[in-house]
């Protein structure tokens, strides 16, 4: 194990390496190899979707737009004027009112799309809970390397201020032997 690694994951977690859960471990591989860690969600995740699931995504956008409620009331529409037309000519409509039929097709669509879309939206939830994870490494990452800067910069202050009072001391001391000199030659 890199001990600079070790150092970092005690520095600013105040545990032990291998006491961090997996996400931290990440993170601090990230902070310590000054590599980004930020990446596409999205692309990592859709590289790996399967045919069944990009038909369910699709099924699931089709079945909630506003294109889905046109045509599905145009086939209402159609199926209810058809069914009267057929009544009125005929006397002996194919779907005969409260249009048993329809509701059959209905129930079945309702059946068929129900899961797919519900398939859908399981695989949303899992991709927003990866972009949540991802985000609180990004997030956890930068709170990290602000921590290290603001260390720097604390340091980095603290030796100017010892820089000045080291010249401000030698200031004193040549100003001290000046007022000396001044007082012998007079």
């Amino acid at each position: 194990m890199n001990k600079h690694v070790e150092e970092l994951a005690e520095k600013f977690f105040g545990e032990k390496y291998e006491q961090l859960d997996a996400q931290k471990k990440k993170v601090v591989h990230h902070l310590a190899e000054r590599r980004h860690i930020s990446r596409n969600i999205a692309q990592d995740f859709s590289e790996r979707v399967t045919f069944g699931q990009r038909i369910a995504d699709r099924v699931a956008a089709f079945g909630g737009s506003w294109v889905f409620i046109g045509i599905f009331a145009v086939i209402l529409g159609a199926w209810v004027i058809l069914n009267s037309f057929i009544l009125i000519t005929y006397r002996a409509p194919f779907d005969p009112y409260p249009y048993i039929l329809l509701n059959l097709f209905l129930s079945m669509l309702a059946a068929i799309q129900a899961p797919i879309i519900l398939m859908s939206q399981n695989r949303q939830a899992y991709k927003d809970r990866l972009n949540a994870e991802h985000d609180y490494e990004v997030n956890l990452k930068a709170e990290l390397e602000i921590m290290a800067l603001h260390e720097k910069i604390d340091m980095l202050r603290e030796r100017q201020w010892n820089e000045l009072i080291a010249i401000q001391k030698e200031q004193l001391r040549l100003l001290s032997r000046l007022i000396e000199d001044l007082k012998k030659n007079k």
